[in-house]
């Protein structure tokens, strides 16, 4: 049976190496994601934004 109460979102570096992570996200209002993450082209922590996917 499918979760239809999960999307999946796109997380996407604003350092503009065209890295990106996948992760899911509750269906209902909440922000857009804002995270430091690991950008291993840069090679340190930078900002993910929020990014939908599908």
């Amino acid at each position: 049976m499918s979760n239809n109460n999960r999307v999946i979102i796109r997380l996407v570096s604003t350092k503009n190496t065209g890295h990106f992570y996948t992760s899911f996200k509750n269906r209902t209002r909440q922000p857009k994601l804002n995270i430091m993450k690991y950008d291993p082209i840069v090679g340190k922590h930078v900002l993910y934004v929020e990014k939908k996917d599908r």
